[in-house]
């Protein structure tokens, strides 16, 4: 009985001895290779955020060098003339206020309603996943489609012409599916525990998205109307296409005006030979980056004050 004893215990040990020198066999976890394929990463990222950095602050420099001695009050108070001297982008900055006012008033209140459907109310169903779909797919198409699709409705069907109400309609089916999206995820980023907590004191599915979950996901949402706002303050071609016009000499009175907006004028001027013209191009590309700046700067105000106050 001893002897066997002995030998289950000699067998055992050997058995571990041997699980224990094959161990290192199965894992080797290399971690020279891995120090150094991360440091390649990190050295790659670090050298093409330094390089877009050094792009960027040379095209600000360039701009700035060339446009910053043209930027008066007699340039932002002027129209547009044939002499670089006395043209202005007061019909194009008004224009472009008036089609930024136009395209928020008619995107935002609709891409933000069609998030809190489609993520809070509507049910997992065939139309829904079709309809995401197609959402997600509108993100990436060309913005001369949409040109085409605004000449072809608002211009020519409704009879709207070639007015602000045509291009603000146009920009804001343009830029409909970045807030959807947006919104969406900014509703998926808020607890379950928030909307529980309210259904157990009693609230209605309403109450509980309109008083807890959508300020909850304020921050997340002005973000993305952020970045559809600046795509559409920079988009020419769409309103190429419906006919804005490159050439006006009058402030916009009304949403059914003709109009011209900065890019377009900016294009305008940087097509001329004369090189008086492209200073005052990158004048009007100074007022451009000031205005989405000051805009950008005061949604993410506003945001930063909705994060402080909602803090889980």
């Amino acid at each position: 009985m001893s002897e066997t004893l002995v030998t289950v215990v000699s067998v055992s040990s050997m058995a571990e001895k041997t699980q224990a020198e094959a161990q290192p066999l199965l894992w080797q976890p290399r971690m020279g290779r891995r120090r150094i394929n991360s440091g390649v990463f990190a050295t790659f990222c670090g050298t093409c955020t330094i390089l877009g950095c050094i792009v960027l602050v040379y095209l600000l420099w360039t701009m700035g060098s060339h446009g910053f001695d043209k930027l008066t009050w007699e340039f932002i108070n002027s129209f547009p003339s044939r002499f670089a001297h006395k043209a202005g982008i007061k019909a194009a900055l008004w224009g472009s206020a008036y089609l930024g006012f136009f395209t928020a008033l008619f995107s935002i209140p609709v891409g933000v309603g069609a998030a809190i459907y489609l993520e809070e109310f509507s049910e997992d169903t065939r139309l829904r996943r079709m309809i995401d779909t197609n959402i997600a797919n509108l993100a990436g198409v060309p913005s001369i489609v949409y040109g085409m699709l605004g000449l072809a409705i608002f211009v020519r069907f409704l009879g709207f012409g070639r007015s602000v109400i045509s291009g603000a309609l146009t920009m804001a089916i343009l830029i409909l599916p970045i807030i959807i999206v947006s919104a969406r995820e900014a509703l998926k980023a808020v607890p379950q525990s928030v909307r529980h907590a309210a259904f157990a004191l009693g609230a209605t599915k309403w109450q509980a998205v309109r008083s807890h979950v959508l300020p909850a996901a304020i921050p997340g949402i002005l973000t993305g109307i952020i970045l559809a706002m600046a795509r559409a303050a920079g988009e020419t071609a769409p309103l190429i296409l419906i006919g804005a016009l490159n050439f006006v000499a009058f402030v916009p009175e009304g949403p059914m005006d003709s109009f011209t907006v900065l890019p377009i004028q900016i294009f305008n001027w940087v097509s001329r030979p004369q090189e008086s013209f492209h200073d005052i191009a990158a004048a009007g590309m100074i007022v451009l980056v000031g205005m989405l700046v000051l805009t950008n700067g005061l949604a993410i105000v506003i945001r930063s004050r909705n994060q402080r106050k909602l803090q889980w």
